[in-house]
């Protein structure tokens, strides 16, 4: 007897195919769109108050960096000025050093008088840089003049030498102690200059603060 079983035509039955999950590329999750803010929202009105108060922010600090780089400048002027046999200046003593930078910019001067002296040339170069060259003397001889020229403190000793050692790090501005100087104030004898030095070593010593660093940078354009 026929088995009816293997007689029949033989299904090709199909596994299931199985994919590699590994292999498969990830489907990135997009970011949620952000919110438009609205122009007249509390937000928007926040946004914009922070981004004045970080420009104002950096333009103080910019500004402060220029006026210590401005003090320093000057400072260091002074110091090489110094005589280094001096322990000690006399108010006379530093009123000849005010002087000679009073004068700091005669030479700058001579050389735009004498470019504009040459014949044929129109209109006057550097111009402007002469005007603030010429605001600049006039403003710091008024002073010189009136209630004192600010100059580091050369007359009194142990100022003097704090003064001789600044290596002109600006964040050390507040070590060096700064004396107004007037030459209204001449007509003092060698001995009432010294007794006053001698009276500024009792007082307490004040830092170079923010005040003092604008009147200075005002001083020393």
């Amino acid at each position: 007897m026929t088995d009816q079983s293997t007689s029949g035509p033989t299904v090709n039955r199909k596994q299931p195919r199985v994919f590699n999950t590994d292999k498969m590329p990830k489907v990135q999750k997009g970011k949620a769109p952000e919110k438009v803010v609205h122009p007249f929202s509390r937000k928007a009105a926040y946004l914009a108050r922070e981004e004045i108060r970080l420009k104002k922010k950096e333009r103080q600090k910019n500004d402060k960096a220029t006026r210590l780089s401005s003090i320093g400048e000057k400072l260091l002027w002074f110091q090489g000025e110094l005589d280094p046999a001096k322990t000690a200046y006399t108010r006379k003593d530093a009123c000849e050093i005010i002087e000679r930078y009073l004068q700091r910019f005669d030479s700058e001067l001579e050389q735009i008088e004498l470019m504009n002296g040459i014949k044929g040339r129109q209109g006057r170069l550097h111009g402007a840089r002469e005007d603030v060259i010429k605001q600049t003397i006039e403003r710091e001889r008024a002073q010189y003049e009136g209630i004192g020229f600010e100059i580091p403190d050369i007359i009194n000793a142990k100022h003097l030498k704090t003064f001789r050692e600044w290596s002109g790090d600006l964040k050390k501005l507040p070590n060096i102690k700064l004396r107004k100087v007037s030459n209204k104030r001449l007509d003092k004898n060698d001995g009432e200059q010294k007794n006053e030095a001698e009276e500024d070593d009792n007082e307490d010593e004040d830092d170079l603060d923010d005040e003092q660093l604008d009147e200075m940078v005002l001083m020393s354009d």
